[in-house]
């Protein structure tokens, strides 16, 4: 199992810790008491375990933390075992010969398995050096010695061993409970959206019933004031040109909120697909058409990449040339100077415009599809309309109503489709439409 990419720090100074230094203290008053370099090396073995975890997360070029303190420890054991037996009796024969547990369970705690197996052997080395020095000074090491010196060494493998599964075992748990905490989290989110989504269309739903009664009320009266100010501009006539001219400007706002309660009509009105198999890739072409000729002095160009396997989706083909349509006049206005000045186009800034309009298969929650992607080069939608730009009379434009994005984003939602947006200042709006292969 790879170890772990950061060494996992030590809690704080705890209970734990207090009840190691009290195991220390314990060692301290067992002979030989009269030595004070023994105590001295405890105390640095007691203040080494607490201060342990600033080392560990603290890398070298050479060695990490983690290498550095069992070295320190193997360190420190061995000079323990020096200040522990007579001066007449080999080191190797000091009854404290357990501390170099300490090290290799470090080992075990901070490594996988094939670096504690190392640094076990390095500490089974660093305890069997001290067989050099009773050679050279004639004491007699029997083969009963040399059996209980083996003994000692595959106790600190197997204790090394039984540690460091524990351990592996322990990472793996926390790995589980991470990717189902990220799962549980993904899945909240999830949630939450859908939630919110539902609460948006609850608010659509009602609104477009308020729309539909109050475009009923409004229009009735429109159509009255309509044909008195246009009685009035027969009746004056060239006579007296101030009221033809007023009647006029009546008429003209008359068509004006006509328009409006059109479009208001468009949103409330109940979908009523004629679902059947529609190429995307027409629809879309026919959308660009219809803008290029609204804007034909633009300066604009147009970039298609239609990836040539794209499947038929099963839709209404008049709505979904409604929806690119909406969003690629939307791309033209938003590169535009003074919102969709066509005329004054070509006096803009010397960044390119371009729209950028890509199709091709996708899938989403396991449903297969095609995805649409419409990207222009404008000034992007702004940060604080981004979750907000699809609901209604939500608008970046000045003369703008906010009900063109309304209208498409409740399109797509009848379609069972998605709708996104992405948007950085200054460099562009990307929306993303997915459609389903087959009605939901």
């Amino acid at each position: 199992m790879p170890e772990p990419s950061r060494p996992a720090r030590y809690e704080k100074f705890g209970w734990l810790d207090v009840l190691g230094l009290a195991f220390l203290a314990g060692l301290a008053v067992l002979p030989p008491i009269a030595e004070i370099h023994k105590q001295i090396i405890l105390l640095a073995i007691g203040i080494f375990q607490v201060f342990e975890s600033r080392l560990v997360g603290f890398h070298t070029r050479l060695l990490s933390g983690r290498s550095y303190s069992v070295l320190i420890k193997i360190l420190l054991c061995s000079l323990l075992l020096v200040h522990t037996v007579p001066i007449t009796e080999p080191v190797i024969n000091s009854a404290y010969w357990p501390i170099y547990f300490l090290p290799v369970v470090t080992a075990a705690t901070y490594f996988g398995p094939l670096a504690t197996l190392g640094w076990t052997a390095i500490t089974s080395v660093a305890y069997c050096s001290y067989l050099i020095p009773a050679h050279f000074e004639y004491y007699e090491i029997t083969p009963d010695a040399y059996e209980l010196l083996g003994i000692r060494i595959l106790f600190f493998f197997l204790a090394a061993l039984l540690i460091n599964r524990f351990v592996i075992e322990n990472r793996r748990q926390v790995a589980r409970y991470q990717t189902l905490s990220e799962t549980l989290a993904e899945s909240n989110r999830q949630l939450q959206h859908a939630q919110a989504e539902a609460r948006r269309a609850e608010r659509l739903a009602a609104l477009g019933q308020l729309s539909a009664g109050l475009a009923h009320e409004i229009r009735n009266p429109l159509g009255i004031i309509k044909g008195s100010a246009e009685m009035l501009s027969q009746k004056f006539g060239p006579s007296q040109p101030a009221a033809s001219e007023l009647a006029g400007y009546i008429s003209t706002e008359v068509n004006r909120l006509n328009a409006l309660v059109s479009r208001f009509l468009d949103f409330a009105r109940p979908s009523r697909l004629e679902l059947k198999p529609v190429d995307l890739r027409q629809v879309v072409d026919r959308a660009l058409e219809i803008a290029q000729s609204r804007y034909p002095e633009s300066g604009i160009s147009i970039e298609r990449h239609f990836a040539a396997d794209v499947p038929s989706v099963l839709a209404d083909e008049q709505m979904c040339e409604q929806v690119f349509t909406n969003l690629v006049l939307n791309a033209y206005e938003a590169m535009l100077p003074q919102n969709g000045d066509a005329g004054s186009a070509t006096s803009g800034t010397a960044k390119e415009k371009k729209i950028t309009v890509s199709i091709s298969r996708d899938s989403q929650n396991g449903t297969r599809g095609v995805v649409t992607t419409i990207e222009d080069s404008g000034p992007g939608v702004p940060e604080e309309l981004r979750e907000q730009i699809f609901n209604p009379f939500v608008s970046s434009k000045k003369t703008g109503v906010g009900l063109g994005l309304s209208i498409v984003a409740k399109i797509i939602d009848d379609h069972r489709g998605t709708l996104e947006v992405t948007s950085r200042p200054g460099e562009g709006a990307r929306f993303r439409v997915f459609l389903p292969e087959t009605a939901a």
